[in-house]
C-alpha cells in the first residue's frame, strides 16, 4: 500500500520536490484517510481519531474545490488517479 502511495504521488508531482502543490497535498490527505479509515473500523469509540479523520476529509474537500475551480484538468487527472468521486 505504501508503494502505491509513493507511486500515486510520484505521479502527480510538479517537479522532483514538490510537497506543496494541491495535487500532492490531495494524494497525502488521500493516503492519510485511508489509513484512518482502516484504524477507525477497527476502535469504533476512537473519537480523537474519529475527529482527525473528518477534518482531513475536510482540508481534502477544500483543496479539490480549489483546484477544480482553478485547473480543471488537473482536477480530473488527481480524480482518475487516486479513484475519487466528484464533488457535487
Amino acid at each position: 500500500m505504501a508503494d502505491k502511495a509513493k507511486d500515486t504521488k510520484a505521479s502527480l508531482k510538479l517537479h522532483d520536490k514538490d510537497t506543496g502543490s494541491s495535487a500532492v497535498q490531495i494524494a497525502d490527505l488521500s493516503t492519510k484517510i485511508n489509513k484512518l479509515t482502516v484504524h477507525m473500523q477497527q476502535n469504533k469509540k476512537d473519537f480523537a481519531c474519529r475527529r482527525t479523520l473528518l477534518q482531513n476529509v475536510a482540508e481534502r474537500k477544500k483543496f479539490l474545490k480549489y483546484l477544480q475551480r482553478t485547473d480543471a484538468a488537473k482536477y480530473n487527472l488527481v480524480l482518475e488517479t487516486l479513484g475519487l468521486k466528484r464533488l457535487s
